[in-house]
């Protein structure tokens, strides 16, 4: 039995491509799952008011490709943040994580991948954390009522950029519902800014991953940064995760010409996979 599932994120693939072009996209290269995306974009936010007949269709799709789409990277967030101060901007939050909740129920998705933001766009304070565990808690409720989860993904801001941060709203909430899915690159990043071992902070949440981000960073630098040629030391983190019952993954890259998104997804597929079997082997 295979130990691990490997995802590909959409984003990774370019939005002339079809929903179902992208899932054969990612069998053609091996992936297990794609990652769909609902970013602050008007075009993927539609996606959340999917007609019963187009949420049908992208499960067919997904049965056509021979590929699910079992988790979402929810960064709508980012303009519609949870604890914004403005009314109708939390509200607006607060409306795209239930439906966000609602078609992962209809398509099959177990893990919503949230962004670790009080705020983006404005200044974050004493009450824009307030109101973002406010929202979170019940944002928890809610998606529990579906059977899905909704995990922290590990940001770039200091606000939370780590697991142990993650874990201070995960032991406050004391939910199945909620665990945390940690970016690799951005956690290495923190640990670096820290001086801290990024190893101890992925033990700090132990039994808490729901998955993880496979992502190259520098530091300073948090996106479009080739695998292998950063910092981070996914053999120790991929080594770290199968031991603690972690087994799903995702390669994150993404903003890749269209023109060279094969050659990416190609090198970025056989450098994971060249990770996974040098920890399997000496496992």
């Amino acid at each position: 039995m295979k130990r691990y599932q490997l995802g590909l994120y959409e984003k990774a693939m370019p939005n002339s491509l079809s929903l179902e072009e992208k899932l054969l996209c990612a069998k053609s290269y091996g992936y297990d799952f794609m990652e769909l995306s609902v970013d602050e974009s008007d075009e993927k936010l539609a996606r959340l008011d999917w007609t019963a007949k187009e949420r049908a269709g992208a499960v067919a799709a997904m049965f056509r490709a021979g590929v699910p789409a079992r988790s979402m990277c929810l960064s709508g967030h980012r303009k519609y943040p949870l604890g914004s101060e403005n009314d109708t901007t939390r509200a607006r939050g607060m409306e795209i994580m239930q439906k966000a909740v609602l078609l992962s129920y209809d398509l099959g998705i177990r893990i919503i991948q949230i962004a670790g933001y009080d705020v983006y766009y404005e200044e974050s304070n004493q009450r824009t954390r307030a109101l973002f565990l406010e929202n979170l808690k019940r944002s928890v409720d809610f998606a529990a009522q579906y059977g899905v989860i909704l995990a922290f993904e590990t940001m770039e801001t200091p606000f939370l950029n780590n697991c142990k941060k993650a874990m201070r709203y995960i032991s406050e909430i004391q939910s199945p519902y909620l665990q945390v899915y940690p970016d690799i690159g951005n956690c290495t990043n923190a640990a670096a800014d820290y001086h801290e071992d990024v190893i101890e902070d992925l033990l700090c949440a132990r039994g808490h991953i729901a998955a993880m981000h496979l992502k190259e960073t520098v530091p300073g630098k948090f996106r479009e940064i080739e695998f292998g040629t950063g910092h981070v030391d996914f053999d120790r983190a991929v080594r770290t995760a199968l031991e603690n019952g972690v087994t799903r993954f995702v390669t994150e890259f993404w903003d890749v010409p269209d023109h060279e998104y094969h050659e990416h997804i190609g090198y970025s597929k056989d450098f994971i996979d060249k990770v996974f079997d040098r920890v399997l082997h000496n496992a």
